[in-house]
C-alpha cells in the first residue's frame, strides 16, 4: 500500500486533542465518537501516525464513517486534512473522498463537497455549515473506485464556529488560503520568527504582537511590469452575503493596486474593492459588501510596476451576515423578480398602450392542449397574436426594477403554438429604467411545438434595469400563441449555479436512474428517454425538467395488457414526522392503464398503496403530491400496469423527496379519467 504523508500532517496538527470542540477529531489515539458502517469497508486507525485510513487490500467498494450527534445553532466551518493516494495516474472511476451532511427529520444525506485528485501530500478542504436548530451528524465516505492499488486517509477534522473564509492567520493551515505561485512575486507568512525580508511589519494586528502572524506580499524580487501575486481564500460551500472586513497595511514607493475579485466556479471575475490609499502606516480597517449565492473564491490581488514598489500586509479577515454600514436600503430579494402566475403578475406589469398583449390563462385537464408547468392545470401567460388583424403585433411585459452592478440568472419556461416560422416569436430585452437603451438578449431560434422549454440567460448590467419579455408576429399569416411559465431569477451566472451539487432527494433523470433501480416481475421495464415516445397519440413529446431532457416510461408496444414495470428506490432512512413527495406523471394515451405509488417499510411484505391514477388523464405533465410518513427504513415504489392499447405509454419525471408536510394536499389521492369539460381556456 501507498505511502501516505505522515510526518507533514502530523506537523500541521490543527489543535490538540483535549482542545478539539464537538465533531472534530485528530485521530491520535481514538476515532472521537466517529463509528464506521460494518456494511461497508472498514476504516483503520493509525495511532502512531495520527490519522484515520481505507484501502483496497479489503474487497469493496465504499467505506462510511460517521460523527456523533452533533448540534449548533451558530454557523460553523468544517477543515478536513485528507490525502487520496493512487498508482494510477488516470482512471475512469478514481477513488473519491465525499463529506454529507446527514440532517434529523431528512431521509437524504446532502452532498456538501467532493475531491477525487490524488496528492503526494496532505490537502486541506474548508467547508461552511449554515447555522440550522436541526440536529446533524458528519459522514465521510471514502469510494475506492476501479483503482487496485488506492489509499484515502482523514489526517483531521476540526469544526469551529465561524466562516471559512475568515482567518487570523495565526494556524499553519492559513484556514485554507493558498498562494497562486509566481516566479517573481508571492505572498508569504509574516511575524513570529521568520525574519526574513524588509517589509516584514514589527507587529502583527490580530496579537499585537512581534510573535503574530500575518500574510504580506513585497516588491523585492519584481522583473516585469504589472507583476500580479493572488492570495486565494476557500470556496464557499453555502450562499453568503453580508459584509466582509480585514485590515491591511500599504507602503507605495510606486505605483501599487491592491485589489479584491469575487471568481465563481466558471472563472468570472468581479471586483468589488480597491484600494484608494497610497500610503497605511498603521493597520487600515477595509469593509465591503459581499454577495455569493454560489460558491465563490475571495481573492487578494497586489500587482506592482517596479522592484521599488513597496509591500502589502494582510491580516484578520473576518465577515458578518449584515451589509457593511455603507449601505442603506432592504437589501434586493430576486425572488421578486420572478413568478409562477398561479395567484396574479407577482411584480410584473403591461403598458396598455401596446395594444392586447399577455393574458393570464388556465386550462382544465385535457388531451388537446397543454395546461400550466407549474403543476399541469394551474395559470400561465398567454400572448394570443391571432387576437389582432395588424402584422407587427407586439406584445410587452415588464418585469420589475433591477439593481445594476450585479449579475443575474434568468430562467423561464416558454411554449409557442401555430407559427410557420418561429424564430423572433419570443424575445427577451433589458430596458434600461428610462426605456431608452434597449438590448435584446435572447430570442427564440427553433423550439419543439407545443412543449414547455426551459430557457437561461446571464447577464449583467451596470445601471438599474428591467427585463422585458416580448412577443412578435411579423405577419397576418404567420401569427401564433405564445406561453410563458415559471419565471425566475437568481444571482450569479447560470453556469455557475449549473455546476452546483445537486439537491438531496431530487431526481430529474438528466444523468441517470439516481436511486432508482428496475424491480423485474416479468418483462415490464421503465425506459429513460428524452423527445417524444415511438408511439404515436401516447406518452409525452418532452421531459418537464427542460423540454429537451430526459424522462422514465414504459413503452406499451413493448408489453402485454395488464403487464407491470416497477421502479423501486434505495432503502431510505426512516424519520420521526412527515414527508413530502412531489413527481410529475403524464398518462396521455386512448389505451392508459395505471400509475401508482407504494410505500414498503423495512421488514414488510406489505406494500402500503400512497396514490393512484386510472385511464388517461391529460396531454401535459401533471403534478403529484403524497404525504406520508415511515419510522422505519423504507422503499418508494412506482408501478406502471400497461392498458388495453399500445397507446399506454405512462411517464414520470422530476422527482423530490422533502422533509415535513407538503405546503400544499392533493384534494384527490385516488382518481380515474378525466373531467367532462376538455380544451376550456379560462381567462
Amino acid at each position: 500500500m501507498l505511502r501516505l504523508c505522515l510526518l507533514a500532517a502530523h506537523a500541521l496538527r490543527l489543535a490538540g486533542a483535549a482542545l478539539l470542540s464537538p465533531g472534530s477529531c485528530a485521530f491520535e489515539d481514538s476515532a472521537c465518537g466517529y463509528d464506521w458502517d460494518y456494511a461497508h469497508l472498514p476504516w483503520a486507525l493509525h495511532g502512531e501516525g495520527h490519522y484515520i485510513s481505507v484501502d483496497t487490500s479489503y474487497e469493496g467498494e465504499k467505506a462510511v464513517l460517521s460523527s456523533p450527534e452533533l448540534y449548533t445553532e451558530e454557523w460553523s466551518c468544517v477543515r478536513l486534512i485528507y490525502q487520496i493516494a493512487t498508482t494510477s495516474e488516470t482512471s475512469p472511476d478514481p477513488a473519491r473522498l465525499n463529506l454529507y451532511l446527514r440532517q434529523e427529520g431528512e431521509s437524504f444525506d446532502r452532498l456538501l463537497w467532493s475531491a477525487k485528485e490524488p496528492s503526494d501530500s496532505w490537502l486541506i478542504a474548508s467547508l461552511d455549515l449554515m447555522n440550522s436548530t436541526k440536529k446533524y451528524k458528519i459522514v465521510l465516505e471514502g469510494e475506492m473506485g476501479q483503482d487496485k492499488s488506492a489509499s484515502i486517509a482523514v489526517f483531521e477534522i476540526k469544526i469551529t464556529p465561524g466562516y471559512c473564509i475568515e482567518c487570523d492567520f495565526e494556524e499553519n493551515h492559513l484556514c485554507g488560503f493558498v498562494n497562486r505561485w509566481n516566479p517573481n512575486v508571492n505572498w508569504f507568512v509574516g511575524g513570529g520568527n521568520i525574519r526574513n525580508s524588509q517589509s516584514i511589519l514589527p507587529k502583527d494586528h490580530t496579537l499585537n504582537s512581534e510573535l503574530g502572524h500575518y500574510m504580506y506580499v513585497d516588491s523585492v524580487y519584481v522583473k516585469h511590469f504589472q507583476e500580479v501575486a493572488q492570495l486565494i481564500s476557500p470556496k464557499t460551500t453555502a450562499p453568503m452575503s453580508g459584509c466582509l472586513s480585514f485590515y491591511y497595511q500599504l507602503k507605495q514607493e510606486s505605483s501599487i493596486v491592491f485589489t479584491i475579485y469575487l471568481r465563481d466556479t466558471s472563472g468570472f471575475y468581479e471586483e468589488i474593492w480597491k484600494t484608494d490609499s497610497a500610503l497605511s502606516a498603521d493597520w487600515a480597517l477595509a469593509e465591503v459588501d459581499f454577495n455569493a449565492p454560489y460558491p465563490m473564491e475571495v481573492i487578494f490581488e497586489v500587482a506592482f510596476n517596479s522592484a521599488k514598489g513597496g509591500y502589502v500586509a494582510l491580516d484578520d479577515i473576518s465577515f458578518s451576515p449584515v451589509y457593511c454600514s455603507n449601505q442603506t436600503g432592504t437589501p434586493f430579494n430576486p425572488a421578486e423578480a420572478g413568478c409562477n402566475f398561479e395567484e396574479d403578475l407577482c411584480n410584473f406589469y403591461q403598458d396598455h398602450k401596446d395594444g392586447p398583449g399577455w393574458s393570464r390563462v388556465k386550462v382544465k385537464r385535457n388531451v388537446y392542449r397543454t395546461g400550466d408547468h407549474t403543476t399541469g392545470f394551474g395559470y400561465y401567460l398567454l400572448a394570443n397574436t391571432k387576437f389582432t388583424s395588424q402584422p407587427e403585433y407586439i406584445g410587452r411585459l415588464y418585469g420589475p426594477t433591477l439593481p445594476g452592478n450585479l449579475q443575474f440568472c434568468l430562467r423561464f419556461y416558454y411554449a409557442l403554438y401555430g407559427f410557420f416560422k418561429m424564430s423572433g416569436t419570443l424575445a427577451v430585452y433589458i430596458f434600461e429604467e428610462n426605456h431608452v437603451v434597449q438590448e435584446k438578449i435572447w430570442s427564440v431560434l427553433d423550439s419543439p411545438r407545443g412543449v414547455w422549454t426551459q430557457a437561461e440567460i446571464s447577464f449583467k448590467k451596470p445601471m438599474p434595469c428591467k427585463v422585458v419579455f416580448v412577443s412578435w408576429c411579423k405577419s397576418f399569416w404567420d401569427c401564433g400563441l405564445v406561453a410563458l411559465d415559471d419565471v425566475s431569477l437568481s444571482l450569479g451566472s447560470c453556469q455557475a449555479a449549473d455546476l452546483l451539487l445537486p439537491n438531496p432527494g431530487e431526481c430529474t433523470f438528466e444523468k441517470d436512474e439516481c436511486v432508482f433501480t428496475q424491480k423485474k416481475r416479468g418483462r415490464g421495464i421503465w425506459h429513460r428517454r428524452r423527445g417524444p415516445t415511438p408511439t404515436s397519440y401516447t406518452g409525452p413529446k418532452g421531459d418537464h425538467t427542460t423540454g429537451v431532457g430526459y424522462y422514465m416510461y414504459i413503452e406499451a408496444s413493448n408489453m402485454v395488457y395488464g403487464q407491470r414495470a416497477y421502479l423501486v428506490s434505495k432503502s431510505l432512512r426512516g424519520t420521526s414526522g412527515k414527508q413530502c413527495l412531489t413527481f410529475f406523471y403524464h398518462m396521455y394515451g386512448a389505451g392508459t392503464g395505471l400509475l401508482s405509488v407504494y410505500l414498503k417499510k423495512e421488514g414488510d411484505d406489505e406494500e402500503i398503496p400512497l396514490w393512484r391514477r386510472t385511464g388517461e388523464q391529460s396531454i401535459s405533465w401533471l403534478r403529484g403530491l403524497i404525504e406520508y410518513e415511515s419510522d422505519r427504513n423504507y422503499q418508494i415504489i412506482f408501478e406502471a400496469i400497461r392498458g388495453v392499447s399500445i397507446r399506454s405509454d405512462t411517464a414520470i419525471d422530476d422527482i423530490l423527496f422533502q422533509a415535513g408536510p407538503c405546503l400544499e394536499v392533493e384534494e384527490i389521492q385516488f382518481s380515474s379519467g378525466y373531467p367532462d369539460s376538455l380544451n376550456e381556456i379560462e381567462y
